[in-house]
């Protein structure tokens, strides 16, 4: 899996542009990186933020995070097919948009659209209110938790077009 991170020396990352990535894949494959797994979180907190992000990179995936469920409404509408998956929280603070409408919103737009909901205390609520095949991770969890639900959904989805 080709990863969005340069290892420079030990414990620094940093992460490298999609361009970089794609040249790179060029160079040394001889292939194209047009369908990086580009990955939408959204997510209000900031260090749930950073370790999903976190989590994430380190598992191959590019991610794009969205700290407010219009942000990510607005991402999604403007998307084009660039996100393979959606991570999301329930409850994003006072946003009247919360994870069930993102989620919802993804599979309006793709009814096969990946989705993985993370809740502190919202994850009796899945089955009434979380859309058909996702996956529900209640907080805490561990970060290969997450990683592997995410490589878990994308790896039952067809190729994107």
């Amino acid at each position: 899996m080709l990863s969005s991170l340069l290892y420079i020396s030990s414990g620094t990352k940093a992460p490298l542009p999609r361009d970089v990535i794609a040249a790179f894949a060029q160079c040394v494959w001889g292939t194209q990186v047009d369908n990086l797994q580009v990955i939408l979180v959204v997510e209000d907190d900031h260090l749930i933020q950073s370790i999903v992000e976190e989590s994430l990179t380190d598992g191959g995936f590019e991610i794009v995070i969205a700290s407010s469920g219009e942000n990510a409404l607005e991402l999604l509408d403007a998307s084009e097919g660039k996100y393979r998956a959606l991570v999301t929280d329930i409850n994003l603070g006072p946003d009247k948009v919360d994870g069930w409408d993102v989620a919802r919103h993804a599979r309006e737009i793709d009814p096969n659209f990946p989705v993985v909901y993370m809740s502190g205390k919202d994850a009796a609520d899945w089955a009434s209110k979380g859309v058909p095949n996702s996956i529900m991770l209640a907080k805490p969890f561990a970060p290969a938790q997450l990683v592997t639900a995410v490589s878990q959904l994308l790896n039952t989805q067809p190729p994107p077009a």
